[in-house]
């Protein structure tokens, strides 16, 4: 039996009297890649941030609906989100390192815990950048600058902070956008291998990125989900003509 990292219904997202988010039901799988398509404006980020509670930051934000993740309901009062974004991960669309060292980026979660022990920062920081499929290109400029380094290492710099306090699932919003196509395909890899150990959503608009990459699509639209299947599914026999308009190229 499939297990699922989230258990989503009847979501609905209110930004002041705006509703960003109408009736989302929607179960996301465990160590697999889930692409969000859509257009601009539909709603896409406003749920990939709901996942970790950062949508909350925004003045005026309503929820309502249920998300479990991992069986716990989310939006209980009772549940704190900084115990949740210890565990749900986030990349960002453009590269966003701490202008510090590569070692002190990727070390930064581990200190905000109380972590100080050189040899266990030592060995994350490793391991991390190793499964960010970056450490063979830094291991030797470890307390360098990481804002030195090219877009598309900065944004593996980004991944490897992201899972060095090893989370469950890992978030990312178009993590590739900002990014030449060589710096793509390897982000684009690397989100192939990451599915080994965790559960990965990701925002693209990027039709051709999710055909490659993901394992299942959401296709969003005025903040509804038109469809969620299989991603062949969606790309080569999709069910809702408005999808198949989409993806086709016919708006968005």
């Amino acid at each position: 039996m499939e297990k699922h990292s989230y258990e989503i219904e009847n979501l609905n997202l209110w930004y002041g009297s705006s509703q960003a988010l109408h009736e989302i039901k929607m179960d996301i799988p465990s160590n697999q890649v889930t692409a969000i398509i859509g257009p601009s404006g539909c709603g896409k980020s406003t749920f990939l941030k709901a996942l970790n509670r950062m949508v909350e930051m925004v003045p005026g934000v309503k929820v309502a609906g249920n998300i479990k993740y991992n069986g716990d309901d989310i939006l209980s009062s009772k549940y704190h989100p900084e115990e949740l974004r210890t565990k749900v991960g986030m990349v960002f669309q453009h590269p966003n390192p701490f202008p510090k060292s590569i070692y002190d980026n990727v070390a930064f979660g581990a200190r905000v815990k109380g972590i100080r022990k050189k040899a266990v920062l030592d060995e994350m920081v490793e391991k991390s950048l190793k499964r960010a499929a970056i450490w063979d290109e830094v291991k030797d400029r470890l307390n360098k600058n990481a804002m030195g380094l090219s877009g598309g290492q900065q944004q593996r710099i980004c991944i490897a902070r992201a899972i060095a306090n090893e989370p469950d699932v890992v978030l990312m919003d178009e993590p590739t956008s900002a990014l030449d196509p060589i710096s793509t395909l390897r982000v684009e890899e690397l989100i192939q291998q990451l599915k080994e150990h965790y559960t990965i959503v990701v925002v693209t608009h990027n039709m051709q990125q999710a055909s490659r990459i993901s394992d299942r699509t959401a296709f969003f639209l005025n903040g509804e989900i038109i469809e969620y299947a299989q991603t062949d599914q969606i790309f080569s026999n999709p069910k809702d003509r408005r999808t198949e308009d989409y993806i086709s190229g016919r708006f968005g």
